[in-house]
């Protein structure tokens, strides 16, 4: 069944959601976060909501980020590999907790970690890149978004 086009619909909504989506990206590269490390965030944070459309993307972006193939085709397994360093860790536990907010919240001991292993401007930085992947993911879960080779 055909969807409302969120985009086509609301254009000047997506347009400032992609203002806002482009000021997280620049952010988070101006705290430090390398932009193959944000495409791997965001492919996890993807991969856990079931955005097919995000999730090809954010793979094709990591890799022409040259982030290894390895990386990306462990992400889904990252806690049972050694490819990521604790830092990277604390990172992926803290978005994949912003993604999967329950009724507990963050839990604290996420959050601590996060914040003993980055800065306060990084933490925040990893913080907004979970909340506008999420926002986008579900833009394209709503609207169904066509996937095809």
């Amino acid at each position: 069944m055909a969807r409302v086009s969120l985009v086509k619909t609301f254009p000047n909504i997506y347009q400032q959601l992609r203002i806002v989506n482009d000021e997280v990206d620049k952010s988070a590269l101006s705290a430090g976060l390398t932009e193959g490390f944000c495409h791997l965030l965001k492919l996890r944070i993807s991969q856990i909501n079931g955005c097919a459309y995000c999730v090809r993307l954010h793979t094709r972006d990591a890799l022409q980020q040259n982030v290894s193939i390895d990386k990306i085709a462990l992400l889904p397994a990252w806690q049972e590999t050694e490819y990521f360093t604790e830092q990277e860790r604390a990172a992926l536990l803290l978005v994949e907790a912003i993604t999967e907010i329950q009724h507990d919240h963050i839990p604290d001991d996420i959050y601590q970690k996060a914040a003993a292993l980055w800065s306060d401007t990084q933490v925040a930085a990893i913080e907004w890149l979970a909340i506008m992947m999420n926002a986008l993911n579900r833009l394209g879960i709503a609207g169904r978004y066509h996937v095809a080779p």
